[in-house]
């Protein structure tokens, strides 16, 4: 039974991750524009050209279906013995490395070129300190090379599923059934989980909080100690996490990295065909 269904994955997955007959780039990108914007920790949102990325966007209403993380040349920096294998792999692309994980070949590293036929967003979490970022790095690299374990092959019969039929209250949840396969196929859970690890917001619900601050003594003036937030917050699921709450959170700034003539930018030069 355990090859039948492994069978059964590959088949499905073979489907699933079949690229889309035309693909509608809505500006072409520049790598190099890209490669000097990007920064180790920012997340990497793509518009994927797949069957299933079809599915996800209409099940979050949004417009981007992969999420990917940027870890530049931790790689090349952690592991110089490897240095050669990864020049053998991605050549020049080595030190512009991303951490994703995708349907058919689990947790992977990709050069960030290989999407530059996309349509792509680049978020910023604001504020990370710098020993954060690290531990999120950390928690990403170390997932290299896990593949997702699917229980029920019934796992991947959502992303066949007339999904107009779903009702709109339930969309967001119904990448969320099931025992193994869960949004971690488009890598945002395993990112979302690195930066709930070190306290960073995504997109959590967020109310007043009822309890009143601590009164500030002496010592805590002498140690020079934040006050609270006057909000609760309450973190999602990791597996509930979707490549456009990174786009919505207000905690994730949105770079503008694709302009063209950004630095001497002036519409009234625009030629307008």
């Amino acid at each position: 039974m355990g090859w039948i269904r492994q069978r059964l994955y590959d088949a499905a997955a073979n489907t699933l991750t079949r690229p889309r007959g035309s693909y509608p780039l809505l500006m072409r990108n520049d790598l190099g524009a890209l490669r000097s914007v990007v920064r180790k920790g920012d997340v990497v949102l793509v518009d994927g050209d797949q069957r299933v990325s079809e599915v996800i966007k209409y099940l979050t209403q949004s417009s981007w279906s992969h999420s990917a993380i940027y870890v530049g040349d931790e790689l090349w920096r952690r592991f110089p013995e490897r240095r050669d294998e990864l020049v053998a792999r991605f050549g020049d692309e080595a030190q512009y490395l991303i951490i994703e994980a995708l349907m058919e070949s689990g947790v992977i590293a990709s050069p960030i070129s290989k999407y530059i036929g996309h349509n792509l967003r680049v978020c910023r979490p604001r504020g990370l300190r710098p020993e954060h970022c690290q531990r999120v790095l950390d928690e990403v690299l170390a997932e290299i090379g896990f593949r997702y374990d699917v229980k029920h092959v019934l796992d991947l019969a959502r992303y066949f599923f007339p999904v107009s039929l779903i009702p709109r209250r339930f969309r967001r949840r119904a990448l969320d059934l099931g025992s193994g396969l869960t949004t971690q196929v488009i890598c945002s859970s395993m990112i979302a989980l690195a930066f709930h690890n070190v306290g960073f917001p995504i997109l959590p619900q967020v109310t007043p909080s009822e309890e009143p601050a601590p009164p500030r003594r002496w010592h805590h003036w002498l140690r020079e100690p934040r006050d609270p937030y006057p909000h609760l917050f309450r973190r999602e699921r990791p597996t509930c996490i979707t490549p456009r709450d990174f786009d919505l959170s207000p905690w994730f700034d949105v770079v503008k990295w694709n302009a063209v003539e950004s630095r001497q930018f002036d519409y009234r030069r625009i030629r307008w065909g």
